[in-house]
């Protein structure tokens, strides 16, 4: 057992001792035979594995109010639900749509402008834990002979990106589809102040912006958060899928998980032969709350939908661990750079931020209080949709919602 899962086990324990029900420790991992899977379902007591909600068109999720309900069904604790929910309310002024789902039910869903079911306006940096998913997805896909061609995460990335050939910084060669995932990748960290919005030419470093032609620092040596490094890892699934991004995106993630609602953003100056240029889809989207929330569920019942194993298995196990070796700050954010990995971030890995967050949790904050996140030793699923942009307090929220449950 490596320390992670030991936490886990921790974890586990004190719930145990809050709820003053014996229940089993070894919660949050599950052996394959190729070794430990953080993240998969194995929640004991819970009889809702089996559970995937229809399209909201055809019913959606089921949803918990009575408050005997809350305790018997969910393991809630009603009371510190609703203290959660006035804090959602409280926590800013802007219109929004938040969901927490329990075992597999709506325990809490509060709307404030924005409808759960349908707002589907952006979710900011949501979205590059979302096309991270995507890739993986792609990957599999690609290993069982289902595309063009095949990729795995420590391939490197440019070999798959025509698009920027000639390669504005030789160096660019050396990163691997991973290192765009985990902003180890050096490509135009947010850190320089380059904005994130411009043409595909300025994305590809091709412009003459020295911010996005040269890298900031060689792959791999030093963790820089990177929007446009995400823009790239959709270009990399294009080329694997043979799909435009947000075709691929939505016939094997969305569509597959019964979501309706959707968007995607583009950016101009796509060159494609001798066609004048225009607008191409980039990596960043949006998602209501309630689809965010089937994304989470999702990793949690380890990758399946039904039948159906939607997410490949391996990508949820990597998620629970830093996927890369750097030891410094990220440039930025000035967070530890083990609190990234393939795209999803690592709370419980932020020092002091991260405290009471269980150490198995995974989540994405996006700017304006957007928010995913997926706890498997809780059987917990948060979503925050704003369509906004700005700060927001990402950790007390997880960590609020995390103190709602009192049964594991």
């Amino acid at each position: 057992m490596n320390v992670r899962s030991a936490l886990a086990c921790l974890w586990a324990l004190v719930l145990t001792s809050r709820s003053g029900v014996a229940e089993p420790a070894a919660r949050g991992t599950l052996s394959d035979g190729q070794g430990t899977l953080h993240g998969a379902a194995t929640h004991p007591g819970s009889v809702h594995d089996d559970y995937f909600p229809p399209a909201e068109s055809e019913g959606g999720w089921r949803v918990l109010k009575d408050a005997a309900a809350l305790k018997t069904e969910a393991g809630m604790d009603p009371d510190a639900l609703a203290r959660f929910r006035q804090w959602l309310l409280d926590s800013d002024d802007r219109p929004f749509a938040a969901v927490v789902v329990r075992r597999g039910h709506v325990v809490l869903e509060v709307e404030r402008g924005n409808s759960a079911r349908t707002d589907a306006r952006r979710v900011a940096s949501v979205s590059k834990a979302l096309c991270a998913t995507v890739l993986a997805i792609a990957s599999e896909e690609s290993r069982q002979g289902r595309t063009p061609k095949v990729m795995r995460f420590e391939d490197p990335a440019f070999d798959f990106i025509p698009r920027a050939h000639p390669l504005s910084d030789p160096r660019k060669a050396g990163i691997t589809v991973k290192q765009l995932l985990n902003h180890t990748s050096g490509i135009c960290p947010e850190a320089t102040g380059a904005p994130n919005d411009g043409s595909w030419d300025y994305v590809l470093g091709h412009s003459g912006d020295p911010r996005t032609g040269r890298l900031a620092f060689d792959p791999g040596t030093a963790c820089g958060y990177s929007t446009l490094a995400l823009d790239h890892a959709a270009l990399v699934c294009e080329t694997v899928t043979g799909k435009a991004y947000d075709a691929f995106t939505i016939d094997a993630f969305f569509k597959p998980l019964g979501i309706e609602h959707w968007s995607f953003s583009a950016r101009d100056g796509w060159r494609d032969g001798p066609s004048p240029p225009r607008r191409h889809v980039s990596h960043s989207l949006g998602l209501p709350a309630r689809a965010l929330a089937r994304i989470g569920y999702c990793l949690l019942r380890d990758g399946k939908w039904g039948a159906r194993q939607v997410v490949p298995r391996w990508f949820i196990r990597e998620t629970a661990t830093p996927t890369h070796a750097v030891t410094s700050e990220e440039l930025r954010f000035r967070l530890p750079a083990r609190t990234f990995s393939h795209g999803w971030e690592l709370p419980a890995e932020r020092g002091p931020a991260g405290r009471d967050i269980p150490v198995d949790a995974r989540f994405k904050p996006g700017s304006g209080g957007q928010l995913l996140a997926f706890v498997p030793s809780l059987d917990l699923v948060v979503a925050r949709q704003t369509g906004g942009s700005g700060p927001w307090e990402y950790e007390e929220c997880l960590r609020r919602a995390c103190a709602t449950v009192v049964a594991p």
